[in-house]
């Protein structure tokens, strides 16, 4: 088991990247975000924890404005360079997704969380809720393919055990839910294991 405090750290994810331990990683968009970004009006997007970009790569091409964040050079750079060679403007940033504020408050239509959530020290879950909450603007909505919901939280990670009462309950106030399923497009791997929700901001 991993130390909660080592996730807390750049270089820890930094690390991951050069040693190519990057299970999270899909190499290509999610396809659960490819069905649905066909259903939202194009706006401002920001997805933390990108990773390596495929999903900012997405919704770039389908004509939002997207700023990705990552702790880690490695895929912020990868991104860089993909957005470069299909011509794709992206904003990228290299920082803690917790020192977005005050800077990006009220900025973003759209919030992606996918592996964020997950990854982060468990006790910054509520820090969370309250910075996505600070990032988006009025009806702003955090659109989240919650995950892994089958790991208890006490047997470590990352990642670190995410469970739907937990996550509904920290996003009960100033919030609703406009949509709650388990998506059909979620790669075999993943069934069952992570669902869609939607918060909007009120």
């Amino acid at each position: 088991m991993e130390k909660n405090n080592d996730v807390n750290q750049s270089n820890f994810w930094e690390n991951r990247y050069k040693k190519e331990e990057i299970g999270w990683d899909l190499g290509a968009e999610t396809p659960v975000f490819t069905a649905l970004s066909d259903t939202l009006n194009p706006g401002k997007v920001c997805i933390l924890g990108c990773g390596n970009g495929y999903d900012a790569i997405l919704f770039s091409k389908k004509g939002f404005s997207v700023t990705a964040v990552d702790f880690a050079e490695t895929p912020i750079h990868n991104l860089e360079t993909n957005a470069r060679s299909l011509s794709l403007s992206i904003e990228t940033i290299k920082k803690d997704i917790f020192d977005l504020t005050p800077d990006y408050s009220s900025q973003f239509d759209y919030i992606i969380e996918q592996t964020c959530f997950c990854a982060i020290d468990p006790l910054k879950r509520e820090q969370y809720s309250n910075l996505v909450y600070d990032l988006l603007k009025v009806g702003g909505k955090l659109i989240g393919l919650w995950m892994p919901l089958d790991k208890d939280i006490d047997e470590g990670g990352p990642p670190f055990g995410v469970k739907e009462d937990e996550i509904k309950m920290l996003f009960s106030n100033k919030w609703k839910i406009t949509a709650d399923y388990f998506p059909n497009q979620s790669i075999e791997a993943r069934k069952g294991r992570e669902k869609l929700i939607v918060f909007e901001k009120l």
